[in-house]
């Protein structure tokens, strides 16, 4: 039997607590907590929706200089929806990329950076980017199949209800191509060959045609 070493959260450096509170409300991220203590301490703590860690940031908790947590990951499973859902909350987002280079999405100034999502949005392969008013910045990723290995085969889960849908909605356009391929008659077992291929996606197996 091994032990479970869950992520839970990570510390980001901020000059003004309650400015970074304001901003990170304004995502509409959970507020988990927001506790002063008489010694100077404060902790705020925050988690994206559909996140199983969450974000930290207060006073007296680092001695890292603000706006220096870089490359934030924000996985999504659309990248122009994600994008737009912040621009709609008033963040100053970046355009959708790809890297021709490997680690150009670190680095604005990267000359690797083409611009718009990657050909047929290959999962791992469309960013973006934002940061809060201190200039930590967040690096969104488009997901949508996971590499093998990188889930529990037995424990596939969907974070909320527009994880589900987007995942329903690739399954539609992948099971029509399905259908279209074996002469165009509908396949009465769909929502099994649904359940295999959601399945399959999501544990990074090979997907059924």
């Amino acid at each position: 039997m091994s032990t479970d070493f869950k992520f839970e959260a990570v510390v980001i450096p901020v000059t003004d607590v309650d400015r970074a509170k304001e901003f990170y409300q304004g995502l509409e991220w959970r507020l988990d907590a927001d506790f002063a203590f008489d010694n100077g301490f404060r902790v705020v703590q925050f988690t994206p929706p559909g996140s199983p860690a969450s974000v930290q940031f207060g006073s007296n908790i680092t001695t890292a200089e603000p706006g220096s947590a870089q490359g934030l990951y924000l996985i999504v499973s659309d990248i122009e929806t994600a994008r737009e859902e912040l621009a709609k909350r008033g963040v100053d987002v970046s355009p959708a990329f790809h890297p021709e280079t490997p680690g150009a999405q670190f680095l604005a100034d990267n000359p690797g950076r083409a611009t718009g999502p990657a050909d047929e949005h290959a999962s791992y392969s469309s960013f973006a980017t934002f940061a809060d008013p201190d200039g930590n910045t967040w690096l969104l990723q488009e997901v949508t199949t996971r590499l093998p290995g990188r889930v529990d085969a037995t424990e596939v889960t969907y974070t909320s209800i527009e994880d589900l849908e987007q995942a329903l909605t690739r399954a539609a356009t992948a099971h029509g191509e399905h259908e279209a391929r074996n002469g165009g008659q509908h396949d009465a077992e769909w929502p099994a060959w649904y359940a295999k291929y959601m399945h399959a996606e999501r544990t990074g197996q090979e997907l059924p045609l």
